[in-house]
């Protein structure tokens, strides 16, 4: 049997524990770093509009102008998520 260490996707520490499962049965888990800012994750999402990635792509589309409609379609994700995500988000002061 081979055990494969389970990594934060955020500072990349090993210091993790099991922490329940997600109504689908999928294993969450925690981070035990004090300085990580991730406190749950889990290993493989279901719903592409749960990954970080996805999350950042929908900012920098929206930064360049593209519309909730046009994202959601691109990034194959729910307008509700756009939406979302961009509540979400802090606002970038503007350069005067």
């Amino acid at each position: 049997m081979v055990l494969e260490p389970v990594h934060c996707p955020d500072c990349d520490g090993t210091q993790v524990i099991k922490h329940g499962k997600t109504p689908e049965g999928k294993q969450r888990y925690r981070c035990q770093d004090q300085e990580c800012k991730r406190s749950t994750f889990i290993r493989e999402y279901s719903y592409a509009g749960l990954l970080p990635e996805v999350k950042q792509q929908i900012c920098d589309m929206a930064i360049n102008g593209s519309g909730i409609r046009d994202t959601a379609r691109v990034l194959g994700v729910s307008q509700k998520t756009v939406i979302a995500t961009l509540k979400k988000k802090p606002r970038v002061e503007s350069r005067q």
